[in-house]
C-alpha cells in the first residue's frame, strides 16, 4: 500500500444524499463501519437554508475541516434537493480543498436491487428505471463485475448513464428504482471509500446535477 492510499485511508468520509422526498448525511471515521453516523430527513418547506442548517447541526466545523474524502449523489431524484446537495457538496469540496465524487442513485441502490433479486446468480447485467409521470423512463444499465455467492461482496459497474427512454430495451431483467435512505447511504460511504479518489481539488468542477428532464415533468 502507497504512502498515499495510507494517508487517505486515516482521514473521515463524508457522503451526501439525497431521494424523491427526503435528503440525508454520512460519515465515517478512517473507514471504520462501526464510527458510522448518518443523519436522514424529509423535505420541509425551506430546504435550501435548513439544509446548511442540519449538516452545521451534523457534523462540527472542526470535523468538517478535516473530511479528505467527499461524496454525493447526483441523482436522478427530486431535481430541486439534488441540485442543493451538488451545490453544497461543491462548495464544500472548493472550500476545504477536498477531492468530490458523485454517483447516481441507481448506482447507489443497483447492488441491493441485485442481491433482493438474486441477480448475481443468473445475470451479469441489469436495468433499474423510473417511470415518468406523463411517458417513458429514466433507465441506467449495471453489470456485475465481481460475482460473489455473499451478496454483499458484489461489485456493480454502471455501464448506461440514468437517461430517458421510450420503452425499456429488456423488460425481464429491469426493476423499478426503490430508496432506502439508510440503506443508501451506507453505500453511498461504502462507494466513496472503495474507490480511489482523485487528489485534484478542482474535481469539484466536474460534479452536476443528473436529471434527464424538465423539473416539471
Amino acid at each position: 500500500m502507497t504512502n498515499k492510499l495510507k494517508q487517505i485511508e486515516n482521514y473521515p468520509t463524508l457522503v451526501i444524499h439525497s431521494t424523491d422526498n427526503s435528503f440525508g448525511f454520512g460519515y465515517r471515521k478512517n473507514n471504520n463501519l462501526e464510527s458510522d453516523k448518518l443523519f436522514i430527513k424529509k423535505f420541509d418547506n425551506d430546504l435550501c437554508n435548513n439544509l446548511i442548517n442540519d449538516l452545521n447541526k451534523f457534523i462540527s466545523k472542526e470535523n468538517l475541516q478535516k473530511i479528505n474524502k467527499l461524496s454525493v449523489s447526483i441523482g436522478p431524484a427530486n431535481f430541486n434537493a439534488s441540485r442543493l446537495i451538488v451545490v453544497l457538496a461543491r462548495t464544500i469540496s472548493q472550500q476545504i480543498n477536498c477531492p468530490l465524487d458523485r454517483f447516481s442513485t441507481f448506482e447507489i441502490m443497483a447492488k441491493r436491487i441485485a442481491s433482493k433479486n438474486n441477480i448475481f446468480t443468473n445475470k451479469k447485467s441489469f436495468w433499474i428505471y423510473k417511470k415518468l409521470k406523463r411517458k417513458g423512463f429514466i433507465a441506467g444499465k449495471y453489470e456485475i463485475c465481481h460475482n460473489e455467492k455473499n451478496s454483499a461482496n458484489l461489485i456493480i459497474r454502471e455501464t448506461v448513464l440514468p437517461k430517458v427512454f421510450q420503452e425499456l430495451e429488456n423488460q425481464e431483467f429491469s426493476f423499478e428504482a426503490t430508496y432506502d435512505d439508510k440503506e443508501d447511504l451506507k453505500e453511498l460511504l461504502d462507494l466513496s471509500n472503495k474507490k480511489f479518489l482523485n487528489s485534484n481539488i478542482d474535481s469539484w468542477r466536474k460534479v452536476l446535477p443528473l436529471y434527464p428532464i424538465s423539473p416539471i415533468n
